[in-house]
């Protein structure tokens, strides 16, 4: 069963790579198939892929911000800051790196899916302003939110199950026990991928004319509705809720309350519009039917199937221990070298999370490396090893992250094709500069 699992698994991943239009397809059929042979062979139950598998956290926030992004987009200020940027730094290589930095920093405290989300409507604005293709802009979006996912507790699920582990607080992701902490592993990553990101826009390195288009804003409502959005989240961040539906799903009912909130408020002040041609005819434009299709259009849907059927075949691929096995291997070299044993955990949960979703495979591994009979540094050293890993393990494949699938799900949408060689030539040497830094600096101060 385990074989027949990985293998189907691999396959799938096979056939996205090759056929990305039809990656949701392909995970509905992979989903199916799993579900029916893990339920047959008693390895999983008919209700799990619903009660167990699905995300409904990143689901609802998906959903959520893509409305409320969709409206502020529709409103035009996305157009306004992208002439706002431009108009102070003439030079479309600078602005594209300083969006992919801005991902980074705004996911240290917001979950890297809505970060895409946000930012994305002002890189498309900006690429095409400045007459660059929006795919590489896009796709360094989403790896630099991905890369600062580890920089602070309140940055990623993954942070959150280190930090209740190790017992850490917010401030102990900046000094933990004496030492400097995984956030100085995660800005050291996140400073030498910025030459990558030079290097990838060198040839928009030229100065051009602005001008001005003078972008009207239909309304602010949107605009506000996402800064609280994003205000909220953080805010949540530092909340103590008790476990349970709520504590579970809180980032994803904030996004959702938020897009119900724009959705209403679009319905409610939409208006039919009389336009008068010059031979007189007139034509009603607007109105409460152009509203909800409005509406309809902001949510991709293709994306939140693909996540959804994505999260299923996850789950059947640890329940039949695949992951599980992965983790006993590093567990069995034990203490017996040190050095090898991050080496392994590093740069094995960088090829593991390239292809499977890094919250089961940690949530698997921290328990492994707190069984093994090793000092406190070294469980910190191998701790951190694995969140570096893991984190950044997904910028290496398309659908290796849920912002990487958003990110690409947004720019078909805009009629993008976007093959994964696109996307390789620039997550392939991003993860790698950020995970090696990121790997010496913990050495040298937990390992040495």
């Amino acid at each position: 069963m385990k074989i027949f699992v990985l293998v189907l698994f691999i396959l799938m991943f096979a056939l996205i790579i090759a056929l990305p239009k039809y990656k949701w397809m392909i995970t509905g059929v992979s989903a199916v198939i799993c579900t029916v042979a893990c339920v047959i062979f008693g390895k999983m139950t008919w209700h799990e892929p619903f009660s167990r598998a699905i995300n409904y956290n990143v689901v609802m926030m998906l959903v959520g911000i893509m409305i409320t992004v969709g409206l502020f987009s529709e409103s035009g200020m996305p157009n306004k800051l992208a002439d706002k940027i431009i108009s102070k730094i003439p030079n479309a290589m600078w602005i594209l790196v300083l969006l992919s930095v801005l991902s980074g920093v705004i996911s240290a405290f917001v979950d890297n899916v809505a970060t895409v989300l946000m930012l994305a409507p002002i890189g498309l604005a900006v690429a095409k302003k400045a007459g660059v293709s929006p795919i590489p802009v896009l796709i360094s979006i989403s790896v630099s939110s991905n890369l600062q996912g580890a920089a602070t507790l309140v940055g990623d699920t993954t942070s959150v199950m280190l930090a209740g582990d190790l017992g850490m607080s917010f401030m102990d992701f900046f000094v933990f026990n004496g030492k400097m902490s995984i956030f100085w592993a995660v800005e050291i990553g996140m400073l030498v991928t910025i030459p990558v990101l030079i290097f990838i826009f060198r040839k928009h390195n030229k100065r051009f004319e602005f001008l001005s288009s003078k972008v009207k804003v239909t309304t602010l409502f949107p605009t506000i509705m996402l800064i609280l959005n994003i205000a909220c989240l953080v805010a949540c961040s530092f909340i103590s809720i008790p476990d349970g539906f709520f504590a579970d799903n809180i980032n994803g009912l904030v996004c959702l309350f938020f897009g119900i909130v724009c959705l209403l408020h679009h319905l409610l002040s939409a208006k039919p519009k009389t336009i008068i041609a010059e031979d007189g005819t007139s034509t009603v434009v607007g109105g409460k039917k152009q509203a909800i299709k409005t509406i309809i259009d902001t949510i991709d849907y293709q994306t939140v199937l693909f996540l959804v059927f994505l999260f299923i075949v996850i789950q059947a691929v640890e329940n039949v221990g695949i992951i599980l096995a992965i983790s006993n291997f590093f567990g069995s070299i034990g203490d017996s070298n040190i050095f090898l044993l991050y080496t392994l955990i590093v740069f094995g949960s960088v090829l593991i999370s390239a292809f499977i979703d890094n919250i089961p495979y940690v949530a698997t591994m921290l328990p492994v490396i707190m069984a093994l009979s090793v000092p406190a540094d070294v469980q910190t050293l191998l701790c951190f090893g694995l969140l570096i890993g893991a984190t950044l393990g997904g910028n290496i494949t398309p659908v290796g992250a849920s912002a990487n699938v958003v990110a690409i799900g947004m720019l078909n949408r805009e009629g993008y094709k976007v093959k994964s060689s696109d996307f390789f030539k620039i997550g392939i040497p991003f993860t790698l500069v950020a995970v090696l830094s990121g790997y010496v600096y913990t050495w040298l101060v937990w390992g040495m």
